[in-house]
């Protein structure tokens, strides 16, 4: 989880502050309800981005283990109940 969150963590990062910022652009129109739209959207995008996304997902995560990959094959309980030899044995 942390090898997946450190290839990701640059791009996700980056592309909510340009979504952030291409949102926070429409401020300057002189019109009050699009100001207030744009920064709550831009504001909503940047604490998905740097708190959700970076902090709590992958805490969450390793707290939930292995039942985090839910649509894996049951293969008995010998191996916990989830199928390690398929694509998500990776992510495990």
């Amino acid at each position: 989880m942390l090898r997946a969150l450190t290839l990701t963590g640059g791009v996700i990062t980056s592309a909510g502050v340009v979504l952030a910022a291409t949102f926070a652009a429409l401020s300057v129109i002189p019109l009050l309800f699009p100001v207030q739209l744009a920064f709550l959207v831009a504001f909503g995008v940047l604490l998905d981005t740097l708190v959700v996304r970076s902090v709590l997902l992958p805490a969450l995560a390793l707290d939930v283990g292995a039942r985090t990959w839910w649509p894996a094959r049951i293969a008995g309980a010998g191996s916990g109940g989830v199928d390690r030899s398929g694509p998500s044995a990776i992510a495990l």
